[in-house]
């Protein structure tokens, strides 16, 4: 199994943007311009973050976990945004309910259960109020990078 491509390149800080449509573009975009994700990957993140939420309530910082359906994506890979203010995303289960969102982790997997076991992860990760205090306030992309792996130990996904 290939590890997902994870580099500097798609951590992407201090996006101000005012609603999660204009930032879920702009992480897409950023992943089709790389080429690991088809063009309609774009559309398909925003329409599926409509009919399923994906913000989490955390303590600290709220996170949002967006991902689609695997034909839109061409290598497996994990975008990192961080928001240089809080944007409001639905919470996942409770589509009538939203939470100010200041880490995004875009996903875009190849294999549904790759996907599973990525989320799995990251909801541990997303536990510790210190991991994501440190995402927010970090600001270099090469230390968030290695955190990351170290963290989700990348190589097993």
């Amino acid at each position: 199994m290939k590890k997902p491509f994870f580099e500097e390149s798609i951590i992407l800080l201090d996006l101000d943007y005012s609603t999660k449509q204009e930032v879920l573009k702009k992480m897409s975009t950023n992943l089709v311009e790389k080429g690991l994700v088809k063009p309609s990957f774009i559309e398909a993140i925003i329409e599926r973050e409509e009919e399923f939420a994906t913000g989490l309530p955390t303590e600290g910082y709220s996170v949002a976990i967006p991902h689609t359906d695997i034909e839109h994506v061409i290598h497996k890979t994990i975008s990192i945004g961080i928001l240089k203010e809080p944007v409001d995303f639905g919470v996942m289960g409770d589509d009538s309910e939203t939470t100010p969102v200041r880490i995004i982790f875009l996903l875009a997997m190849n294999e549904s259960h790759s996907q599973l076991t990525l989320l799995q992860t990251l909801m541990q990760l997303f536990q510790n109020e210190e991991t994501l205090k440190y995402l927010v306030e970090e600001n270099s992309k090469e230390n968030i990078k290695n955190f990351i792996e170290e963290k989700l130990k990348l190589t097993q996904l």
